[in-house]
């Protein structure tokens, strides 16, 4: 199959190869009408800039790298990441970016620095990052970074998007206490990560205000099979809890099916607040914070273009959440 060329479309369009090399770049030194009938001449031909030229020429690879410091089964498991990385996905498409996926809990040889170093990406987005991970800060050190949470160690040249984890965790709390639940538990995220701990210390402020004492913290790892294994343990107590503040959908949808194992009525007996309103919420009839997490995809996509076009984005987005109520925790 014949692959049009750039001197192909500067014949249709009558003008030089260096004028259609100037409008596939972006470059501002090109009369309208040039601009309209290079326009015009690539849409006619179907014409594709040779990528690899182009990134020989500008000494960039056109690629955004979507690190990821996670294992596989927990980033192909959880519905909140697919929606980020549909959101990033969807902004791309509309770009002259690819999406490069650098997924690793760990980087102990340094292959991932070292390819994002040698300029495997020009920018990238770091999302679900824990603590404990060294190596993102040397990526954050060797290209501009946008990061979708807060990270544990944040710098002044920082770009974050995020939500008001504190706020949000403090609404759901404040609903299950509205329902006229006394003993009231939580089943946290990872704690390594700042997310988990902002979401548990809205819990324990919402509580504070009630004067209530927490009926249980434990961490679920975000996963639905850590969910369960804490719904477990929360009901193994003496006193068990009457109602569940869990950090995300899926832990959620693990604890629930623990607590009807348990012959336990959802929400009479134990009601359920979740986090994400993923598809997942809307399956289990789970009562839960919605964030915009294809929204957040979108912005990190678009924070890092402006990044790579010289542009200075605000150094921290939040956006807004808000409850959705469902049977596993209904309105009064």
């Amino acid at each position: 199959m014949h692959r049009p060329t750039i001197e192909e479309v500067a014949a249709l369009a009558g003008v030089s190869r260096s004028t259609v090399s100037r409008v596939v770049n972006g470059a501002p030194a090109v009369s309208a009408n040039a601009l309209e009938a290079v326009r015009r001449a690539i849409a006619e031909l179907n014409y594709s800039p040779n990528r690899a030229a182009r990134s020989l020429a500008s000494r960039q690879t056109h690629a955004i790298g979507l690190v990821v410091p996670e294992d596989t089964s927990r980033f192909f498991g959880d519905p909140f990441l697919a929606s980020v990385v549909a959101g990033i996905s969807e902004r791309l498409d509309d770009s002259d970016y690819i999406l490069n996926l650098l997924i690793a809990s760990d980087d102990p040889g340094g292959k991932m620095v070292r390819f994002v170093r040698n300029g495997g990406v020009d920018a990238a987005i770091i999302v679900s990052h824990h603590a404990s991970d060294a190596f993102v800060g040397s990526i954050a050190d060797a290209v501009p970074v946008v990061f979708g949470g807060r990270p544990a160690h944040t710098r002044d040249s920082d770009v974050i998007v995020d939500v008001d984890n504190v706020r949000s965790a403090r609404m759901a709390t404040e609903h299950l206490i509205a329902l006229g639940r006394r003993r009231i538990a939580t089943i946290t995220g990872t704690m390594t990560m700042v997310v988990s701990t902002d979401r548990r210390d809205g819990f324990l402020a919402a509580l504070a205000d009630a004067g209530l004492e927490p009926a249980g913290i434990i961490d679920g790892d975000f996963s639905e099979q850590g969910g369960a294994d804490a719904a477990r343990r929360l009901l193994q107590r003496s006193e068990r809890p009457d109602a569940l503040f869990v950090a995300s959908d899926l832990m959620a949808r693990g604890a629930m099916g623990v607590v009807r194992a348990a012959g336990l009525r959802v929400p009479e007996d134990i009601a359920v607040v979740g986090f994400d309103d993923s598809a997942l919420a809307a399956a289990s009839d789970l009562t839960s914070v919605r964030q915009p997490t294809f929204q957040q995809g979108e912005l990190l996509a678009e924070l890092t273009i402006d990044l790579l076009a010289g542009r200075r984005p605000a150094a921290l987005t939040m956006l807004e959440t808000e409850l959705v109520v469902r049977g596993s925790a209904p309105a009064v």
